[in-house]
């Protein structure tokens, strides 16, 4: 009975350092590209000091589009009100990168765009589905996450970077 308990308490505690892990999570260091070709180790977003926002989108996804198209009505506000920065990751393949410079400039984004070609970076994260968004606190750590869009959705987040803000 005793090694009986003694399992499953090292059970729970495995259980309990995994959820301290994911809770702990920060940006792996995975080399990107942006969209003039200059490498970006994405953990440097970890480092930065400011709430970081990191969503990954691609060209045929119309749900990204949109997403990022109703948080680019915003972010100048947020820029001014958050001091943050947004990291849009491409993750077009190679045969539909020549698609993205043209896209983002027609839409007039000022995000940071790098391109996750190989999907990399969005392995190294269990991204399954995009769209997907990432919150970073000012120390890096994912604080929330939300795969797919649903219209709204980015007031939900301003208030995850409200409370972000409150805590400090």
């Amino acid at each position: 009975m005793r090694k009986f308990f003694a399992f499953f308490f090292v059970i729970a505690l495995n259980i309990g350092t995994i959820f301290a892990q994911k809770d702990a999570q920060t940006l792996p260091a995975i080399q990107l590209k942006d969209m003039s070709g200059k490498s970006k180790d994405m953990s440097d977003y970890s480092k930065s000091g400011k709430i970081t926002i990191v969503s990954f989108w691609a060209t045929w996804c119309s749900p990204c589009k949109k997403e990022l198209n109703n948080i680019h009505e915003l972010y100048d506000d947020w820029k001014n009100k958050y001091d943050l920065v947004l990291v849009a990751v491409n993750t077009d393949n190679a045969r539909n990168t020549q698609k993205v410079k043209p896209y983002v400039d027609g839409q007039g984004w000022e995000y940071e765009i790098v391109m996750d070609v190989n999907q990399d970076f969005q392995r190294a994260l269990n991204i399954v589905q995009i769209p997907h968004t990432f919150l970073l606190d000012q120390n890096g750590q994912v604080v929330y996450q939300h795969s797919g869009y649903v219209e709204g959705d980015e007031i939900a987040l301003e208030e995850k970077i409200k409370a972000l803000m409150a805590k400090n």
